[in-house]
């Protein structure tokens, strides 16, 4: 259930104190999307000073909202918005692609220091096959996937595709995410809705196949026997369970989110109704991968409203809960950004009570930061003084630790301050002011300074794996 919580377990407590209050869980999201500078850099080419001071802007912002972390889209089309060993550096970032910030600057780096210093977690997006936005405007890098192995890269409607067939492609997109779930101290790695292609259309109306022939025939050549159809999906599958094994190889903690299309198959639910099947034309399985626990949290994009039969929020939402067999986490995706051009704020926030309330749900995923800068609609102020008035903390995820962390160890420095010895990667606080105790706070510094008039203070830490510890209760 969202906003899930339990009262803290105490291990050392002053007598004749009231019960702590219980720590507030649920996943507060936004999604920042890089590519066409949706939401940063807000235009290529920018000065390195102002890329950063608009990447705290936006962390602020998140700060202020009481969001617990931000999907940022790090890959958007075979490129990097990040000191990558791979990929050359992105357009939206430097006006060029393959040209390197000057001065330099690596703005995932600062982005994990900056965002932990706020006790926000850091989940990397990257595309895994799309090769070229069509608004990109300079030519490919030498360094290039569509240079340096340009069979493998197909042309498609406006965009330049990666084969999901070649198995030299698979093995880069994992490269690319192992490297950065290996060098970076990010929290998750995150894929969107982009497996196979969605389908483009000739003048005629007539969907046209993607040019996948050479792999298709590779592997018929192999003594393949699937169908074409069970091929490509076999192709996304081992792709998913292959990726997420060597996310737990390299770094057990490390989350591994996929926020599909939100609905499964036209029809499922029996009331839906949908465009697309991106089980028949995305090659996209992707209840296999939920039921079989290929991932750590899952992020259906529900974008429609709670009102619309044909896709009704609450409807999606509870069928994605009820199919949840490996009891992973499920924190559903909103279109935020409709705020303000055809949705009033207050449905979001509705979104998110629902939420809520489903059992099985806990937390959403704005698209996307942009709407939430603005405070488009007044949705900010509004979450700000509704559902996200106080801080929440994100939703454990217990497979992805073998223990719960200890009890969080501390010196007392002027009778105020507490220093932590701990190693936890994060502590919650909370203070008795006047007989009552404030609302957690999230601390990931490695002191805190107890407010004026706190007669008792109360700690609890966190691991990698969003569990957290008993509570230690100090008396002032």
């Amino acid at each position: 259930m969202g906003l899930v919580s339990a009262l803290a377990a105490v291990v050392i407590a002053p007598t004749a104190l009231p019960p702590l209050k219980a720590i507030p869980r649920e996943f507060r999201a936004a999604w920042v999307a890089t590519v066409a500078n949706i939401d940063w850099p807000s235009k290529p080419g920018l000065p390195v000073e102002t890329q950063r001071e608009e990447m705290v802007a936006i962390l602020n912002k998140a700060q202020e909202l009481n969001l617990n972390a931000l999907v940022w889209q790090v890959r958007p089309a075979c490129d990097a918005l990040y000191d990558s060993k791979f990929e050359p550096w992105s357009e939206y970032l430097t006006g060029a692609q393959g040209k390197a910030p000057e001065p330099y600057w690596d703005p995932l780096a600062y982005l994990v220091q900056e965002a932990h210093k706020r006790g926000i977690e850091v989940h990397c997006w990257f595309n895994p096959y799309r090769a070229k936005h069509p608004t990109a405007k300079s030519p490919l890098a030498k360094t290039h996937i569509g240079v340096t192995n340009p069979n493998v890269v197909k042309s498609y409607g406006k965009y330049l595709w990666m084969d999901p067939g070649e198995p030299m492609v698979q093995k880069r997109s994992i490269d690319v995410m192992l490297d950065v779930t290996k060098r970076y101290d990010v929290d998750g790695i995150h894929m969107d809705d982009y497996f196979y292609p969605y389908p483009e259309k000739d003048s005629a109306g007539s969907k046209i196949p993607f040019p996948d022939d050479p792999s298709w025939r590779n592997y018929q050549a192999g003594g393949g026997r699937m169908t074409r159809d069970d091929w490509r999906r076999e192709n996304v599958d081992g792709f998913i369970k292959r990726l997420y094994d060597g996310i737990k190889k390299e770094k057990r903690w490390v989350k591994f989110g996929i926020s599909p299309f939100g609905i499964y198959r036209p029809g499922i639910p029996e009331t839906i109704k949908a465009g697309v099947d991106q089980y028949g034309e995305l090659y996209a399985d992707c209840l296999k991968w939920y039921e079989k626990g290929w991932v750590d949290y899952f992020t259906p994009q529900l974008y429609w409203p709670i009102s619309q039969t044909a896709q009704a929020y609450p409807t999606l939402l509870k069928w994605w809960a009820a199919n949840n067999a490996s009891n992973r986490n499920l924190w559903p995706g909103n279109y935020t950004s409709q705020v303000g051009e055809k949705w009033k704020a207050q449905e979001i926030v509705d979104q998110i009570d629902m939420t809520r309330e489903m059992v099985g749900s806990g937390g959403n995923v704005h698209f996307s930061m942009k709407s939430l800068m603005v405070n488009a609609g007044g949705l900010s102020d509004m979450l700000k003084s509704g559902p996200y008035a106080t801080p929440a903390f994100v939703p454990a995820s217990p497979w992805l630790a073998s223990s719960k962390p200890a009890v969080p160890e501390f010196d007392a420095k002027n009778g105020t301050e507490l220093v932590w010895r701990s190693s936890a990667s994060q502590f919650a606080v909370c203070a008795l002011v006047n007989g009552s105790w404030t609302p957690w706070q999230p601390c990931s510094q490695k002191a805190w300074r107890a407010p004026e008039g706190a007669e008792s203070v109360a700690v609890v830490a966190f691991d990698r794996a969003n569990q957290e510890s008993p509570a230690l209760v100090v008396k002032m």
